[in-house]
């Protein structure tokens, strides 16, 4: 039987998997690289250390029958490279804070309408885009060197093929792609200063890109094996929990939060609070993206209450649902999706001299829900909903907090059996490309399984559709008062 790689490339470390095509994780290894910090705000990484990184781990997993391999990869990054391939300069991460000023220019000069009509986004900092115009500014001998621009995990695709490409997900997230029609932006690559031949060329996730060079293959006792363009994380990991095609809807509850919906046909948002990004089947998918999610648990929890035993904190509270008192923004690092709010901060509000400890943690947990249907809600406006929502990361490892998300989306929230990230969806991307399966969503259909269906409470649901209109008065309500603080 054929086995398959999914390489994820993440911001702290590199997750390799072995699957075989019936979805068995057969190995997997993992290797960490340093970040590093040159200016207050700034993170960059070396190229070359993901590709030692990944070298590294995939000698280790001692695959077998290697038919194909494939990508997710933290999105944004600026991988600039020379004539020969060589990289000039480290590449700026997704979490770079430094293009404040070229993004402003970018919203505010060439203008948020100009941006929507030509990628269907608008810019943020972490964002290629910008990137491009701080280095033209900041650094004019490297600019004028680039003959090469690629997100990360297509510089992995690079060393391994010899090939300069991306995916149209991932391309999604620079700002220079022409979203709704799935074409670079000759505007956009004129406003950043940079010619449309030096992009990659632009594939689907799941298409072949080429093979593993001879000496690669060679190196690790592969025989030929096709290498598919792979997604960025996001769009990876969605594959990897079976949302595709139309009416797809995933909940994360990692570090920060997501919510993703995917479907067949490309949808805008005009209030410019979610993402409108293709697919990694194909398609498209409305991303809501909320800055803090489980992290605000672990604040609250390690940083105030002092202690890391969540499930001591949570237990007793389920009574509780949808009468709570409490309200918790969550809004601990601003906010993204749907306010765009870099002022925005966490607030407690409600409590009263009888509030107990347990009502201002189940506020937390209450909060980030109220925050995910905020981003359901700018869905919503944009003609796109879903009936049931797959849950994942580290938060949805809480019985409370995934029935609590339930009720307040008000919809069916299914648990996966396994959840391995971008690395899993990777390796159906390359079943897909290799022909394993027809389809991604074929593939999915046939991999994917669930161990838990968690249904909302009509009682709890109802409840908590008065407590979330409260809720979503609160912001507009502080937003002036924010910038003061």
């Amino acid at each position: 039987m054929h086995t398959y790689i999914g390489i994820d490339l993440g911001t702290s470390g590199v997750k390799l998997l072995l699957v075989d095509a019936a979805g068995n994780i057969l190995a997997q290894q993992t290797r960490t690289y340093p970040v590093s910090y040159p200016q207050s705000g700034w993170s960059e990484q070396d190229p070359e250390a993901w590709f030692s990184a990944v070298m590294d781990g995939l000698a280790a997993l001692n695959a077998e029958n290697v038919a194909g391999i494939s990508f997710g990869g933290q999105m944004h990054g600026l991988v600039a490279l020379d004539k020969e391939g060589n990289v000039i300069r480290p590449c700026i991460l997704w979490n770079d804070g430094r293009t404040e000023k070229e993004t402003k220019y970018l919203n505010e000069t060439i203008g948020r309408e100009t941006l929507a009509r030509e990628t269907g986004n608008i810019a943020f900092a972490g964002f290629t885009a910008p990137k491009l115009l701080w280095m033209k500014e900041n650094e004019p001998q490297n600019f004028a060197r680039i003959a090469h621009i690629l997100l990360p995990k297509d510089y992995l695709a690079y060393r391994m093929t010899g090939k300069f490409v991306t995916d149209y997900s991932d391309a999604s997230g620079t700002l220079l792609l022409d979203v709704r029609n799935r074409r670079w932006s000759r505007k956009m690559c004129s406003i950043c200063g940079v010619s449309e031949d030096i992009l990659p060329q632009l594939h689907e996730s799941y298409e072949a890109i080429g093979t593993l060079k001879e000496e690669i293959a060679h190196k690790l006792g592969y025989g030929q094996v096709t290498v598919c363009a792979g997604a960025g994380d996001n769009a990876a990991a969605a594959v990897g929990m079976g949302v595709i095609g139309e009416g797809g809807c995933n909940v994360s509850l990692g570090t920060s939060g997501t919510l993703f919906l995917s479907g067949k046909s490309f949808a805008e948002d005009k209030r410019n609070a979610l993402h409108s990004f293709c697919h990694a089947d194909g398609g498209y998918h409305l991303m809501g993206c909320i800055l803090s999610a489980a992290s605000c648990n672990a604040w609250w929890s390690e940083n105030i209450l002092h202690t890391s035993d969540y499930a001591h904190e949570q237990a007793g509270l389920e009574e509780k649902t949808g009468k709570n008192g409490v309200y918790f923004l969550p809004y601990l690092m601003g906010e993204r999706s749907p306010h765009n709010d870099v002022n925005a901060r966490g607030v407690f509000l409600g409590m009263r001299a009888d509030t107990t400890r347990g009502e201002m943690t189940l506020a937390v947990l209450e909060g980030v829900a109220f925050a995910l249907r905020d981003c359901l809600e700018a869905a919503r406006a944009c003609g796109v909903t879903a009936s049931v929502t797959n849950i994942c990361g580290g938060g949805a490892k809480s019985p409370l907090w995934r029935r609590i998300v339930a009720n307040v989306l008000n919809m069916d929230v299914r648990v996966p059996e396994t959840e391995q990230g971008p690395s899993f969806g990777a390796a159906i991307l390359a079943m897909a490309g290799c022909g394993e399966y027809a389809t991604v969503k074929d593939a999915a259909d046939r991999i994917v399984r669930f161990r838990e269906t968690i249904s909302p409470d009509r009682a709890v649901a109802e409840a908590y559709e008065k407590k979330y209109l409260v809720y979503k008065s609160l912001y507009p309500a502080l937003k002036g008062i924010f910038p003061e603080m």
